[in-house]
């Protein structure tokens, strides 16, 4: 599978050097960057062909990936529509409905909508999948394969569920960053150094993690095991309950699915 990126940012390498790390051949991988300094770096670390811009050439692929920014995917669209010959087009830009990406190239059909999450950047994400009716079988194994290069996948039914997706995953590490800095915070204010703090809480939140994802027991279930009753724990978690820490978390998720929506509306303005 001969696979082409349209934007060669931060998202764009990842995939790329995932997809190296599992055996992908650099020769069958384009990138077009109109950036010369961005082109000079995506050759250097990974030896792939780089492009200035669109051409048939360029566009000689099964699988386009479109990773620019989504306020400049109007535009991009323009120049890919004389070179498309019914490759699978992978869109990973926030909030940019299917709908909107096809009329920008005449209706075309074969597309697919991918949400990854900054944990790609080290191999650790997961990517919310859609595809239009359109899509055959091997083309959705086929953006698989790209996007498990970076972690796991999770196809959803409604596209719809994407921005579900964004609320949850894709802005889900600022969630918890957040908590990582109150835990340091906290660490400080009980006496410790800030590099001391630094490793209590991402210690902590990596451990926390690695044991829910080895369990197959609920994480409320993990939670009560820790909270003696009377104890320390319960303490915590009975003012985080007064303080609104829980319901916070879930309307802030709430609150992005839904500006989710309306960003997909503004983007698809013509």
């Amino acid at each position: 599978m001969k696979i082409t990126f349209l934007g060669g940012g931060n998202m764009a390498s990842a995939l790329i050097g995932g997809l190296l790390n599992q055996g992908f051949p650099a020769g069958e991988i384009a990138v077009i960057e109109i950036n010369e300094a961005g082109r000079a770096r995506l050759e250097k670390d990974h030896r792939v062909r780089c492009y200035a811009e669109p051409d048939a050439v360029a566009l000689n692929c099964d699988a386009l990936l479109l990773a620019v920014k989504p306020q400049q995917m109007r535009v991009a669209c323009a120049s890919l529509r004389p070179h498309l010959k019914q490759q699978l087009i992978i869109s990973i830009a926030a909030g940019l409905r299917l709908s909107d990406l096809s009329r920008w190239l005449d209706g075309y059909d074969k597309l697919v909508r991918a949400m990854p999450n900054t944990p790609a950047l080290i191999s650790s994400g997961v990517t919310g999948l859609f595809a239009l009716p359109t899509v055959s079988e091997a083309e959705r194994l086929g953006a698989e394969r790209v996007l498990q290069a970076v972690g796991s996948t999770l196809w959803v039914a409604e596209e719809s569920q994407i921005d579900a997706v964004t609320a949850i995953s894709g802005s889900g590490p600022a969630y918890v960053f957040l908590f990582i800095e109150a835990l340091q915070q906290a660490a400080v204010e009980l006496g410790f150094t800030d590099r001391q703090a630094r490793q209590l809480a991402i210690e902590t939140t990596l451990g926390a993690a690695k044991l829910a994802a080895q369990s197959d027991e609920a994480a409320s279930v993990l939670r009560e095991r820790v909270t003696s009753k009377g104890g320390t724990t319960e303490a915590a978690l009975l003012a985080m309950a007064a303080a609104g820490v829980k319901d916070g978390i879930i309307a802030g998720a709430l609150a992005a699915n839904a500006r989710g929506g309306e960003l997909g509306e503004l983007l698809g303005k013509d």
